[in-house]
């Protein structure tokens, strides 16, 4: 009998990206093998993104393809699941041929779906597979902020934290499936623990985490800059596993677009927060999210964020030009700032942060750097820094999943190369 398929397509942040992993686990445990054709597959799964209106554009254009993939194999299980879904009804009546629409998340009502729709028995399950190296774990689900361009919390929902021993046992799993680093995910990590009795906090969940035997390295994002707790940057700063990276969204160098935004801290606030963690982390890099073209948002004001990104000089800026989504705060705005000067905005920060990115890389030539190494991309090994930096080298030795040093001998904006050194003995 040949083996059933599935065909998984993905995109958004991070926390979509560890469902998806969740989702096709489950899948792999069942018994299916995962195809890249569609129309391969008995089982097709979308989770589906609409942050910005070009990753909704792109959901709404692959699941439109897919209708003529149902119209041939009417037996095939279509589900969509992710910030897409909405309204369940108005969805089903728009794209008829879907089978079924998930909230995001909804990992576990997708696999119940999957074992009704195929007839699989729960007993049906394979030992658990291998784990990649370096693996998510949401901790907490949905946000209570209340900014007015994001569309997280309407579909989200309010802030849902895990249950400190739920999160420990998690990892604690992964690690003896092969896991040597976790990244804790959450909308916004660092409020963790508010709505579970006792409130424990992301440094408490941090101290819980690290004695684990095997684990090597702790990852956490995405931060919100008003939640960045003393305690928070104490924790990184003194446990050894956790690594020197923060990604901390800025979103705009402007007080009066920061308040429009409903961001809750202002821009000295800001530079006050990042000082104090380049003081207590040496050696930290720093990544941030900016938007530009909010409504509203004159030169000046964009200059005004410009010069914050030059005088920061984070390691990693994601920059997006802003679009409305239908149901948030500023939608309602007047999207005033025209395509043409948000696209003129976007190009200028993304020619300032190459240029200062080149700058901080090209600083560790000739230094060498622990990596940890995740497998092989086009012939050569890759894995990352403490620090978050993308790293290359070639070798003819088996290094998946190993800890190593490696010389840098090449910098670019957005990755390193350099030359085996030797192999690092992990304490744990």
């Amino acid at each position: 009998m040949a083996p059933l398929k599935y065909y998984l397509w993905s995109i958004g942040c991070q926390m979509n990206d560890a469902d998806s992993a969740r989702a096709a686990e489950a899948l792999e445990q069942m018994g299916f093998v995962r195809v890249s054709a569609p129309q391969e597959a008995d089982v097709l799964l979308l989770n589906t993104c609409v942050v910005r209106q070009s990753a909704e554009d792109k959901v709404r254009g692959h699941l439109a393809s897919l209708k003529a993939v149902k119209r041939r194999r009417p037996d095939a299980f279509l589900a969509v699941m992710g910030c897409f879904v909405d309204d369940a009804r108005t969805l089903h009546e728009q794209y008829p041929y879907v089978d079924l629409f998930l909230r995001p998340s909804d990992v576990e009502g997708f696999i119940r779906a999957v074992r009704e729709r195929m007839a699989l028995g729960e007993g049906w399950v394979r030992p658990p597979l291998p784990a990649p190296v370096s693996v998510y774990v949401p901790i907490v689900y949905g946000c209570d902020h209340f900014c007015t361009y994001c569309i997280v919390r309407l579909r989200r929902g309010k802030q849902r934290s895990r249950p400190p021993e739920e999160i420990i046992a998690e990892v604690e799993e992964l690690v003896r499936r092969g896991a040597r680093e976790v990244t804790l995910l959450g909308q916004n990590v660092d409020s963790y623990g508010r709505d579970l009795p006792g409130k424990p906090d992301l440094a408490y969940l941090l101290e819980l985490i690290h004695p684990i035997k095997g684990l090597w390295r702790i990852r956490f994002l995405t931060s919100h800059p008003a939640d960045m707790s003393p305690r928070i940057i104490e924790a990184v700063a003194s446990l050894p596993k956790v690594c020197e990276h923060l990604e901390i969204p800025v979103q705009s160098g402007d007080d009066i677009i920061l308040k429009r935004m409903v961001r809750g801290y202002t821009v000295a606030q800001y530079r006050e927060l990042v000082r104090r963690i380049r003081e207590a982390i040496p050696g930290v890099s720093l990544a941030t999210d900016v938007i530009v073209g909010f409504p509203g948002e004159t030169e000046e004001q964009f200059m005004n964020t410009y010069r914050l990104l030059e005088e920061i000089r984070f390691d990693v800026v994601h920059v997006a030009a802003y679009s409305p989504r239908p149901g948030t705060a500023a939608s309602r705005l007047r999207d005033d700032v025209p395509p043409e000067e948000k696209k003129r905005r976007l190009k200028l920060v993304e020619e300032l942060q190459e240029k200062i990115a080149s700058e901080i890389n090209a600083g560790l030539v000739g230094k060498e750097v622990e990596v940890l190494v995740e497998g092989r991309r086009k012939g050569r090994w890759f894995g990352r820094t403490r620090t978050n930096k993308l790293v290359f080298f070639e070798d003819p030795g088996n290094w998946d999943g190993q800890m190593v040093m490696v010389k840098v001998e090449e910098a670019g904006p957005w990755s390193l190369r350099g030359s085996l050194v030797r192999k690092v003995e992990v304490e744990e």
